[in-house]
């Protein structure tokens, strides 16, 4: 068997260490599908991994990379067939089961999807799970009634980070009004090229409310920083408005109360890519491919290496990682 590299955590007396080692298809976990990966992302979440935060990882050694691109090498399920470019994302992977900082992986083959027409895989992994969090929360809101023609703004908090670039050049490219929140204002001009028709201080939207409802100010929300700031857009929202929350970088703590929901009408959707529904997942795939301008995509997207990833991810725990960040595990 041929080697491949790999990032490999290891937990030595409470602390992990990311080392690349060369692999082989042996070491790999059982699965029905092994994929060459071609890339992978940096999310949140692997910056999380990557400094053994929040337990997400159970055992080691491991492999972390929460999604990633590729083509199928060789598959023991009638879906997928030796040469078919996928994609996987959610279902634990880079968590509970290796992931896609490897040059190879082997999954479940009800966790993959198929490539859509007209990505390229370093471009689904440029989107990557970020983005589809945000065409899910999208969707979401969609079927609350929001659209385009909804009389006011869309607000989309932590909008320097990958789920809040890829949000906000979504909903501006679906045509709403997008009202761009982050505590970085050096990056006002990325936001306002992203499509934001505005740029607001995140320190605004983190004191929690002094009453149970403030004026109403937002027709539908991406919330992707959770704690105070949730408190605080529930609070504000327009009636018969909605808040889909897909984040809680700013903490779980939730300090709210029932008159927003009661007298305003309005709602909160829990957002999560890890146990989509297949078919809900292709169609967002589907969506993601046909919206988004992909060459503006492309100049959001920088390029690393496996070796560049325990710095990426403190980097990115730090907020100092602008939109999307792909690893390519085969470059030296």
């Amino acid at each position: 068997m041929s080697a491949f590299p790999a990032l490999l955590l290891t937990e030595e007396d409470g602390s992990v260490r990311a080392s690349i080692r060369a692999l082989t298809e042996a070491d790999l976990p059982p699965g029905e599908v092994t994929v060459r990966v071609a890339y992978s992302t940096l999310n949140y979440k692997d910056g999380m991994i990557l400094n053994g935060l929040g337990r997400l990882v159970k055992s080691y050694p491991h492999i972390p990379g929460v999604d990633f691109a590729g083509t199928v090498e060789s598959s023991d399920s009638p879906a997928f067939r030796p040469g078919d470019a996928v994609i996987c994302g959610g279902w634990r992977v880079g968590e509970l089961h290796w992931g896609g900082y490897a040059g190879k992986a082997r999954v479940k083959a009800d966790w993959l999807v198929p490539l859509p027409l007209g990505l390229t895989p370093r471009r689904a992994m440029a989107i990557g799970t970020a983005g589809l969090t945000a065409m899910l929360a999208v969707m979401a809101l969609e079927e609350t009634g929001l659209s385009p023609a909804t009389d006011g703004e869309v607000l989309v908090t932590g909008a320097v980070g990958g789920l809040g670039s890829i949000a906000v050049l979504l909903l501006s490219r679906l045509g709403y009004r997008v009202v761009a929140s982050t505590g970085r204002a050096n990056q006002r001009d990325y936001l306002l090229s992203l499509g934001a028709s505005a740029i607001i201080d995140r320190a605004e939207l983190a004191v929690l409310p002094t009453k149970p409802l403030l004026s109403e100010r937002w027709v539908g929300v991406i919330d992707g920083v959770g704690g105070s700031t949730l408190s605080h857009v529930l609070s504000t929202l327009k009636a018969r408005g909605a808040v889909a929350a897909c984040g809680n970088v700013g903490g779980v703590h939730f300090d709210g109360n029932v008159l927003p929901f009661l007298l305003r009408g309005i709602s909160l959707l829990g957002i999560d890519a890890v146990m989509c529904p297949t078919p809900r997942r292709i169609e967002a795939w589907r969506r993601l491919a046909e919206v988004l301008p992909l060459d503006r995509l492309d100049a959001l997207t920088s390029e690393a290496h496996l070796a560049d990833l325990p710095s990426l991810g403190a980097g990115i725990l730090k907020g100092q990682v602008r939109g999307r960040v792909v690893i390519d595990p085969h470059a030296v």
